[in-house]
């Protein structure tokens, strides 16, 4: 008796890798702008938006292609 495989398919659809992709190019020139609002102005809520760039921006340069 023969087994079946089964096949996942658990892609991300066609819209959401276009939103990516045009959040890709922009993580890193927003992290450099929030790390010198950070140094400048440094609140609350300035240190949470640079610590999620900063992981955004790490997520991205580890992701594979």
């Amino acid at each position: 008796m023969k087994r079946l495989k089964r096949t996942y398919n658990f892609s991300t659809p066609s819209w959401l890798r276009s939103v990516q992709s045009i959040l890709y190019d922009f993580i890193i020139p927003l992290t450099i702008f929030q790390t010198i609002r950070t140094l400048l102005l440094p609140t609350f809520i300035d240190i949470i938006l640079l610590v999620i760039f900063i992981t955004l921006t790490i997520r991205t340069h580890w992701q594979q292609p």
